[in-house]
């Protein structure tokens, strides 16, 4: 039977590939359209386009000749097509009887291929059945059958979309498109930008202090009016994507465009306390009360089942401040937080936070790939929030405006752990000492810092080092133990304390306790020295 290459996994996973002939048809589909297309539409008519010269490469195979059916009789100086046989083309040049009972009389006529000289036997007039006539011409052209483009793309989507990025970016006719927020077009179809018109669009952002569209920008910014409108605003994106000044963010569905020097910094770039630590541990080791302990701190880079969980809608959270977040500003972008935000894997998105006992209005800025949202360092300063601190967020009417809060109560003076750097030692130190709070904590969480700028210190220092987190857990440990009367120190409190040094989520350090024989597991999440 006829095997489609169209048809099959070898073909588009193996043997496809985009040649100079796909890219006429894709130069000349969006040149009709004269509008950008995504890459899925290009896909799916590409495999259109393969269907349709697959029709019409067996149409003109057909026409050559008859389609052979062993039921058929033929004479001799007939010409014959074979599909089974990549549609070789033969003529009969001799017909014999056929000898054998278990198909009763029949004909063996035999073929010969001109184009490669060889003669073959083939049965004809047979009455008993054969796979081959199952189909006939008209059956080879049917698609019922058939897997529609859109099936073939839903089936190998990555491995034509592989093919067909490679030959749009980097192949020889790579100059002719070009891409604009996920769209592709042709480079041509695109209206001059120059750089006097980029520094307008500086000024206008700069004057503003806030992010601007590409339609607010052509309210100053006069490009070519023989371009139409929609293309001018798709000009304008693919200039500003191209220069280093300017950055893409997101507010609800639409893009908008601010200056990356009036970003702050760890927007620009995710801050080293923020950068989460990599560890291989054997997960299998922590007992269920430590894993209720990862599940209650709900880190956003660990592997608590809730962390994994589909978005919820509930109205409201609440989330537990920790130390990286207290020192930048952030929220976690974590399995109670991560469905008031906007979704993504990368680049940032624009919210509106609101103090939720001032009316004081923040903007956020969700980092998708750092996993978190910043801008609330003043809101955290003015309401002096510790580590530890218990933050409600609060759904509004507005998906892009979340309130956010914190339990308060009357302020007191509370015992917190002051952490700072031994000059001699060049090692993390704490004390108990008592510092004002007036909301609701985790205690075990609480930590303050005595000179953040040694501390940070010491944590690049550390980094540079790369010194392993074993070593920082078996050096701070001790410290902590010497705080309490009991000698014992909680496994969240060691969480804490390790992040101030090391950005880690809590099952590695856990394993770290369980696995470091200087330390003895002494039930409800305390730990002793051996």
């Amino acid at each position: 039977m006829l095997q489609r290459q169209t048809q099959t996994a070898a073909f588009w996973r193996d043997q496809f590939e985009v040649t100079s002939d796909d890219l006429d048809f894709l130069y000349n589909l969006l040149l009709d359209a004269q509008s950008p297309k995504t890459l899925k539409e290009l896909a799916i008519a590409l495999i259109q386009e393969y269907l349709r010269r697959e029709n019409a490469r067996i149409e003109s195979e057909l026409s050559k000749g008859t389609v052979y059916l062993p039921r058929e009789h033929y004479e001799v100086g007939q010409r014959l097509v074979f599909p089974a046989l990549d549609f070789a083309l033969g003529e009969v040049v001799d017909i014999r009887t056929g000898q054998n009972p278990e198909h009763g009389e029949f004909e063996v006529i035999k073929v010969r291929f001109p184009d490669n000289g060889t003669t073959r036997e083939f049965a004809a007039s047979l009455k008993t059945p054969h796979r081959l006539n199952q189909s006939n011409g008209d059956q080879l052209l049917s698609q019922e059958t058939l897997l529609s483009p859109e099936e073939i793309y839903a089936l190998y989507q990555e491995d034509i979309e592989d093919s067909i990025l490679y030959a749009l970016e980097e192949g020889e006719r790579s100059d002719e498109f070009v891409e604009v927020d996920g769209n592709w077009l042709l480079a041509d179809m695109l209206a001059e930008v120059h750089i006097g018109h980029l520094n307008i669009a500086e000024a206008m952002i700069e004057v503003q202090g806030e992010p601007l569209s590409a339609e607010q920008l052509l309210a100053e910014i006069e490009l070519d009016d023989n371009v139409s409108h929609a293309m001018q605003i798709i000009s304008l994106e693919h200039a500003l994507s191209k220069d280093e000044r300017f950055d893409p963010v997101r507010r609800g569905d639409q893009r908008l465009w601010f200056l990356k020097r009036l970003e702050p910094p760890e927007v620009v770039q995710i801050p080293l306390v923020l950068q989460p630590t990599s560890v291989r541990y054997n997960r299998a080791l922590l007992s269920v009360e430590l894993l209720q302990l990862e599940w209650e701190l709900d880190d956003e880079w660990g592997e608590s089942s809730l962390s994994s969980e589909l978005p919820s809608i509930v109205p409201n959270t609440t989330l537990t401040l920790t130390y990286p977040h207290r020192r930048c500003g952030t929220l976690p972008l974590n399995g109670r937080t991560r469905s008031f935000f906007p979704a993504g894997n990368e680049g940032r998105s624009l919210v509106t936070l609101i103090d939720g006992r001032w009316g004081t209005h923040y903007t956020g800025w969700v980092v998708h790939n750092g996993r978190y949202v910043a801008g609330l360092a003043k809101w955290m300063d003015d309401h002096a929030l510790p580590v530890g601190a218990f933050i409600t967020l609060e759904r509004t009417s507005n998906p892009d405006e979340i309130v956010v809060d914190y339990r308060t109560r009357r302020s007191k003076r509370e015992w917190a752990r002051i952490a700072s750097v031994d000059p001699e030692t060049q090692r993390l130190v704490f004390e108990m000492n008592k510092v004002p709070v007036a909301c609701e904590y985790d205690e075990y969480l609480i930590v303050a810092e005595q000179d953040p700028e040694a501390i940070d210190a010491l944590r690049q220092q550390l980094h540079q080092a790369n010194v392993d987190l074993a070593t920082i857990v078996d050096q701070i440990v001790p410290e902590l133990t010497k705080l309490s009367p009991q000698g014992t120190v909680h496994a969240k409190t060691v969480y804490s304390a390790v992040n101030i040094l090391r950005r880690c989520p809590p099952g590695p350090i856990f394993y770290q306790l369980i696995a470091n024989r200087k330390f003895q597991d002494m039930g409800g999440g305390f730990f002793s020295l051996a």
